[in-house]
């Protein structure tokens, strides 16, 4: 019980940290960025220090067919996709607009996973899904919603990043992670990142050299990749230490941080179509979280079950020295 209040602080700075990554990524597009450009370097990050920590934990980059194909489809569904959509609705989307359309991803999560077999029917997530699909109705449905010369097209496209999240999820629920815990998953999934997105920003025209007029967009990039990186080891700490019920929880603070930081950063402020739409958003992701220990977490992260055994599993696996 003491620990407790440490615990929820945790949470609440990892909700802080990720919440920080939307407005610093619409910076980061703010001077005509590509996405290719930005994922091939976001990834750099994450591999380094994500890299970095494998090897201190005394874990391994495991190859092989069934390693790689699992590498594969969380690089292409959890990264490299996702983070084109992402990035090309930042440039157009105000900030606070983005974090409350990421946040949709329990919404994508939930119907997938019942036609996949993950979960069973529930009428009260269900009914959650519906309430946080009119938060996006919310947003795009009144006239003057969106600033002016915003179009809604591009919430539908940003919609495309969660809906990618939620199917990386599931598909990691069902297949599972080959017996790797989720950190060497990450990486290895980060590292074919690198090898799939650069010769695509190369030939399209989208490279980006950081260190050519190294500026606040470029830091921004550099400090978003840290920030994900750095939450994303804490996630996987508290999964272990508090359960992946108690950790759901910081999808709450990602969500109304990264209207917060928007506000802050980039001087936003919203219609009350937006800010009602924050609230019916919140409300559904309520409705849509399992009261059991197998969760989907909303957030740009891969999630912590295994399929077929559950988060104690995987948990259990990586307190196992390989």
């Amino acid at each position: 019980m003491r620990e407790t209040p440490f615990l929820y602080a945790v949470l609440f700075v990892m909700g802080i940290g990720w919440g920080l990554t939307v407005p610093l990524a619409k910076i980061a597009v703010s001077t005509g960025h590509q996405p290719m450009g930005l994922i091939f370097w976001q990834l750099v990050v994450v591999v380094v220090f994500l890299g970095g920590i494998t090897l201190i934990r005394g874990r391994r980059l495991v190859l092989g067919r069934q390693y790689l194909l699992l590498f594969l489809m969380v690089a292409l569904c959890g990264a490299v996709l996702p983070d084109i959509f992402f990035y090309l609705a930042a440039s157009r989307l105000p900030g606070g607009v983005m974090s409350i359309v990421v946040s949709s991803v329990a919404m994508f999560s939930l119907p997938i996973a019942l036609l996949m077999g993950n979960e069973r029917f529930e009428p009260r997530r269900l009914f959650g899904v519906f309430v946080g699909m009119m938060g996006i109705v919310l947003l795009i449905g009144p006239e003057n919603s969106l600033p002016g010369g915003t179009s809604a097209g591009f919430v539908l496209l940003a919609l495309c990043a969660p809906a990618l999240y939620a199917t990386e999820g599931n598909l990691v629920m069902k297949w599972g992670t080959q017996g790797l815990d989720s950190m060497q998953v990450i990486f290895g999934a980060s590292l074919l990142g690198m090898v799939i997105s650069a010769p695509i920003a190369v030939a399209s025209g989208q490279w980006i050299d950081p260190m050519d007029g190294f500026g606040i967009p470029e830091a921004a990039l550099v400090l978003g990749a840290v920030i994900h990186a750095a939450v994303y080891a804490c996630h996987v700490w508290l999964v272990g230490r508090a359960g992946s019920v108690f950790t759901a929880q910081t999808s709450y603070v990602v969500t109304g941080c990264g209207v917060i930081w928007s506000m802050f950063l980039l001087n936003e402020s919203y219609s009350i179509w937006v800010w009602l739409a924050l609230g019916v958003m919140m409300l559904g992701m309520f409705l849509v979280q399992p009261r059991s220990a197998r969760v989907l977490v909303p957030g740009r992260v891969i999630e912590e079950a295994d399929a077929g055994a559950g988060a104690e599993r995987l948990h259990n696996q990586e307190r196992t020295p390989r």
